[in-house]
């Protein structure tokens, strides 16, 4: 949500979901809004905080879609297939020399499209496939059209979340017009595609949402919402979408293929109580049942199978909320619950006028505890369910920096939790993806990838599939 410095120092001020909000414009298109995708630097094994290596001019280009790496220079003058990263072809993969054999086509010139693996039954071969990491996709669907096929359509990705084989990556956005992709298994940078919105929409505060195989980024141009859309089937940008109520400054979190949206405002400054779900299988939003109070600037989450909203502002007066609403699928009704919302620190508990300055809550849950980043104390949080109290359990990273919160990001990824972070300098500076698994103890946090960055996190989402 954060989208330059010096909208920070203005968060105590009117903000771009108010009437009286202006734009500033620019113009900056590339190449059509469309790049192969490119790892940003080599990551070595122990990553410390020292110079960065400068970019090799052979640099990898990697697809997230399917993770197949090839090298740029060897690819001078032959044509980039963005989706899978195939060399030559912009459509389904065939072998180059000829030989269909060698293409992994076994069907003698007559391609059966039901063969993935020669030998295997499609069932089978499926339980082989979902087994693979999703880093090695793009290597297999390379091989035929079949392998090429199953993997755009989806299927896979179906397959391993019903089977619970989820593989969890990280998008990042410090750009206003770009994001990048990390995997934190192989601890690899990569670039998704650049956007290619208008200037308001760059300029404007934005929300982001990862569900199933897609990344939602909501904002405004002019003055009507807008969602654009990032698909990893196809690995490209799309608009078009649109929620029954459209919003901004909501709550918001993902299980699988459903999101819940709740609460925000709209282009007049009006606060909803309303809330959206989205099924991202299908394309289509359901409206739910709404919220006893309206809030913005306010924190979603799963939790035993259920959805919170936590802290906020509500009403004209736009004092915080320190009650939280839950959300029953099975009655389909929303539940008042006190004293969920974390603590504030101490700096900013001192001065309530400032809330609408403050970022909303950074809570995320992993195995069904709720943590939350207490970014004034640099601390870490769990909540006790028992005795329903918020317990200091460490501290967070060293530079998990922020400005009241903003630029900071606190998110679950499977078993870890994650915060991402950097210092600024005079306009330069780094952020780190730091890790910790709850299950092994207090606090240690392990840095998996540092890199230079001029500007905070401006949104942050974990894509599980």
């Amino acid at each position: 949500m954060l989208e330059d410095r010096s909208c920070v120092v203005s968060r105590g001020y009117p903000r771009a979901c108010e009437p009286d909000n202006s734009w500033g414009c620019m113009t900056c298109r590339v190449d059509n809004g469309k790049r192969p995708l490119e790892i940003e630097e080599e990551e070595e094994e122990d990553v410390g905080p020292r110079k960065l290596p400068k970019r090799s001019e052979a640099r990898p280009i990697v697809n997230p879609t399917l993770g197949l790496c090839e090298t740029s220079k060897a690819m001078e003058g032959e044509s980039l297939d963005l989706t899978l990263g195939l060399r030559g072809t912009s459509g389904p993969p065939e072998a180059q020399s000829g030989n269909k054999q060698q293409a992994g086509d076994d069907s003698g010139g007559d391609p059966d499209s039901s063969t993935l693996i020669p030998g295997l039954k499609r069932d089978s071969a499926l339980e082989c496939l979902i087994r693979c990491s999703r880093s090695k996709y793009g290597s297999i669907a390379v091989l035929s059209k079949s392998l090429h096929s199953v993997f755009r359509s989806g299927e896979v990705y179906k397959m391993r979340r019903l089977n619970g084989l989820i593989e969890h990556w990280v998008y990042i956005s410090c750009n206003l017009r770009e994001w990048e992709a990390f995997d934190p298994n192989l601890r690899r940078w990569m670039r998704l595609p650049m956007m290619d919105p208008n200037d308001c929409f760059a300029f404007s505060d934005k929300e982001s949402l990862a569900v199933g195989t897609e990344l939602l980024v909501f904002g405004k141009e002019f003055m009507d919402n807008v969602i654009y859309k990032y698909s990893l089937l196809s690995n490209k940008w799309s608009t078009g979408m649109r929620m029954h109520t459209p919003r901004c400054l909501f709550a918001s979190a993902s299980l699988g293929h459903i999101a819940v949206i709740a609460g925000g405002c709209d282009s007049h400054g009006q606060v909803f109580s309303s809330a959206e779900l989205y099924n991202s299988e299908t394309g289509e939003w359901e409206t739910l049942p709404s919220m006893h109070r309206p809030r913005k600037l306010c924190s979603g989450f799963f939790m035993d199978e259920k959805f919170y909203v936590i802290g906020g502002v509500g009403g004209s007066n736009s004092k915080p909320l320190k009650c939280a609403e839950e959300f029953d699928f099975a009655t389909r009704t929303w539940r008042e619950i006190d004293d969920l919302s974390p603590a504030r620190g101490d700096a900013a508990a001192e001065n309530e006028v400032r809330v609408t300055s403050e970022a909303p809550p950074l809570v995320a849950v992993v195995d069904n505890e709720l943590y939350a980043a207490d970014h004034a104390n640099m601390e870490v949080r769990k909540y006790d369910k028992a005795t329903r109290e918020w317990l200091t359990v460490g501290r967070l990273p060293e530079h998990a920096d922020s400005m009241n919160g903003w630029g900071l990001a606190f998110r679950a990824c499977g078993q870890r939790l994650i915060c991402i972070g950097g210092p600024r300098a005079y306009g330069e500076g780094f952020i780190e993806v730091n890790s910790w698994i709850p299950s092994e103890g207090p606090p240690r946090w392990n840095l998996l990838g540092r890199k230079q960055s001029a500007s905070f996190v401006y949104n942050c989402a974990v894509m599980g599939c």
